[in-house]
């Protein structure tokens, strides 16, 4: 069913609008990609939503992006991104995958429970500072926690400038909290693991049950699996809201900027080390391993630093090595094909 939309509720800015000749203004539609399938973009307009069969001559797209596209919808070009979110492909295979795009804002969601994980949150607070993006953590079920505001103090230690909200999902308060960045013209993406509470934030977000909800296990104490593919919400007052699906593999690729960014206080500290490519494990003057023994950092925070720099260089270099064998390939084939043709021509 088709529903009509303005730009501005689709996630439009001036961003977008900079991009556009006055040719394509005039004579091109703008849409929005609102789901990802094997063989086709689903694709909203103000006006329908079709379908963009997807084709070898087509950008690898993901949801949020905007096209531009023909009087008879035919794809014309992808309008530069305002940000990205992306991570290493599940499996062994090393390859990048693209989660979302386009996003003003990112709901990182943790329950209190059991899924509680300061090293988790580290991982999608390096995702939001590599795209340049708003991060907010929100801690849910707090009627099933009794230590929330400790946990919350917790989060807050990793940055005094993150914003951290504790809420139950099941109330209308929780809507009211987030709200200030779920507003006409802005998009925000929710991430977390299965099952912490994205579907019940976002179903109060939209004021109605849209996607189906499941009560956490009893012999565990984790959520169930709900959300199984990324999904676009319009809202005529709360923007654009988009939903993923709970990753169990989140393995950073192209994020060190993002890693820096998420741990400038060990990277403040690292100046003052006695060596300039000291490695904080048991060098001389270490001001890292000092402010440890201090208290004044946590021992897992600069475990997990150095976990998350050896693991996006390793998915980097392995990502390079790919590429490199593809292009010499690639001209290995030319190369033969020339051979081949100049053979059949009596060269």
């Amino acid at each position: 069913m088709n529903q009509n939309y303005s730009l501005r509720q689709l996630g439009w800015q001036p961003y977008y609008q900079q991009q556009l000749s006055l040719e394509e203004y005039e004579q091109t539609n703008c849409a929005r990609i609102t789901a990802h399938h094997r063989s086709e973009y689903v694709v909203q307009l103000e006006s329908q939503r079709i379908a963009l069969p997807i084709t070898s001559n087509l950008p690898t797209m993901t949801v949020g992006d905007w096209v531009l596209l023909g009087s008879d919808n035919r794809f014309i070009r992808q309008l530069d991104r305002q940000s990205l979110f992306s991570r290493k492909g599940a499996g062994s295979q090393i390859k990048q995958q693209h989660i979302s795009a386009n996003i003003d804002t990112l709901f990182i969601v943790s329950s209190l429970n059991q899924d509680f994980n300061l090293s988790r949150l580290e991982r999608y607070l390096a995702l939001a500072h590599d795209a340049e993006v708003e991060p907010v953590v929100v801690l849910t079920k707090t009627d099933l926690c009794q230590d929330a505001a400790d946990k919350a103090a917790q989060v807050q230690a990793l940055d005094p400038l993150l914003m951290v909200i504790a809420v139950n999902g099941l109330l209308e308060q929780a809507a009211e909290a987030l709200s200030p960045w779920c507003k006409t013209g802005k998009t925000v993406s929710f991430v977390g693991s299965s099952g912490v509470g994205k579907s019940t934030l976002i179903n109060r977000l939209l004021g109605e049950d849209i996607i189906f909800t499941n009560n956490i296990r009893e012999d565990d104490d984790k959520g169930k699996h709900t959300t199984t593919s990324r999904s676009l919400y319009i809202s005529e007052d709360k923007g654009v809201i988009i939903d993923t699906p709970g990753m169990r593999e989140l393995q950073l690729i192209g994020c060190e900027e993002g890693i820096h960014n998420t741990f400038a206080d060990i990277e403040s500290l690292a100046k003052q080390c006695r060596f300039n490519d000291c490695h904080h494990v048991d060098e001389p003057n270490c001001a890292v391993l000092q402010a440890i023994a201090k208290g004044e950092l946590d021992s897992r925070r600069l475990n997990n630093y150095q976990k998350l720099l050896r693991e996006q260089a390793h998915n980097n270099a392995s990502l390079k090595q790919q590429k490199d064998k593809g292009k010499q390939l690639s001209k290995m084939y030319k190369r033969v094909l020339t051979e081949s043709v100049k053979i059949k021509r009596g060269y």
